[in-house]
């Protein structure tokens, strides 16, 4: 059995909450409550359930297109000729207002990487190729893993969270990092 296609109105609607769902979720991670997104999306809350029957239905949508579109400009970096460059532009774009925030390192973390198994493995795979390839250029150091890239990654945006960095104390974190990234 197929679905409808949704009518033009419907298909706003569900846009709305799901964008609106991203920036809430991206905050304040999956404890937003529903009722916030429909009202931040300008809807009721029917609206919301028709769309998205649970919350952790309406969190896997927008982790998905968010790792989606995410693991998209991965692929697109991988096409750069300069390799270290294309790395520390993704990394950056992670780091900047639409990337890795609350809800993907929600996502990213042991509950959430067992359920969004497949589009953050597909993630983690484009960012492993974009990390080997900055490696071969000289501009990464040769010891570091995917692994630890992640961890240290999804460790930074925790806290920037948890610690309600401002963008001073953010930029000044996130270039250490980059910093501790590239060969001694």
């Amino acid at each position: 059995m197929t679905e409808r296609p949704l009518r033009a109105d419907a298909r706003r609607n569900r846009e709305r909450v799901l964008a609106a769902a991203q920036e809430a979720f991206a905050a304040e991670g999956i404890s937003v409550p529903l009722d916030e997104i429909a009202r931040r999306a300008g809807v009721g809350a029917g609206t919301v359930y028709r769309h998205f029957p649970t919350k952790e239905a309406l969190f896997e949508a927008a982790i998905v297109d968010r790792v989606d579109r995410m693991t998209g400009r991965a692929r697109d970096a991988l096409t750069a000729d300069d390799a270290g460059a294309a790395f520390f532009a993704f990394l950056r774009q992670m780091d900047s207002g639409g990337g890795v925030k609350r809800d993907l390192a929600d996502a990213l973390g042991p509950q959430g990487a067992h359920t969004y198994a497949g589009p953050t493995r597909e993630l983690q795979s484009t960012i492993g190729e974009l990390l080997t390839r900055a490696q071969r250029a000289g501009a990464v150091r040769g010891d570091i893993e995917l692994g630890d890239l992640m961890s240290v990654l999804k460790g930074f945006f925790i806290a920037v969270h948890l610690d309600a960095m401002d963008a001073a104390q953010r930029e000044r974190g996130f270039a250490v990092i980059l910093d501790g990234l590239r060969p001694r």
